[in-house]
């Protein structure tokens, strides 16, 4: 597997044009669009800093994932994933079942900003929601 950079940090937030506030106006970051992911019940948005971007997920749903987690963090935002930038994803998962760690995605799936994503378990990566991303 072929791990070639932290592709984003996924952050979970209640309001995403109120976040994007903060990260614009203050951080000077700037948001490349938004965009909804219905299959994933989120709408993102991503501040790129080098080759690296921030990933602003707002729930769409009420039960949605990040609705989820916002809820089991007191009805805050933080830190929900970080994601790494793979050059074949359906090599890396392969790699990392073969070597007996659970995999939530068995198969790549869509994600945003037009990437093939899967998320490893956590209980695999001793706690952390760690998501592979193959950008096309």
């Amino acid at each position: 597997m072929n791990i070639k950079n932290v592709d984003h940090i996924g952050i979970a937030v209640t309001n995403l044009e109120e976040a994007l506030k903060f990260y614009e106006d203050v951080l000077g970051l700037k948001c490349q669009g938004t965009e909804i992911v219905e299959d994933q019940k989120v709408k993102v948005g991503f501040l790129p800093i080098g080759e690296t971007e921030l990933e602003l997920l707002e729930s769409t749903t009420e039960d949605g994932p990040i609705a989820k987690f916002i809820d089991k963090n007191g009805g805050r935002g933080g830190i929900q994933h970080i994601a790494l930038r793979v050059d074949n994803i359906e090599e890396a998962i392969a790699q990392i079942k073969e070597k007996g760690y659970r995999m939530i995605d068995e198969k790549p799936r869509y994600g945003a900003g037009n990437a093939s994503i899967a998320f490893c378990h956590p209980k695999s990566t001793k706690g952390i929601l760690l998501e592979l991303s193959e950008r096309k």
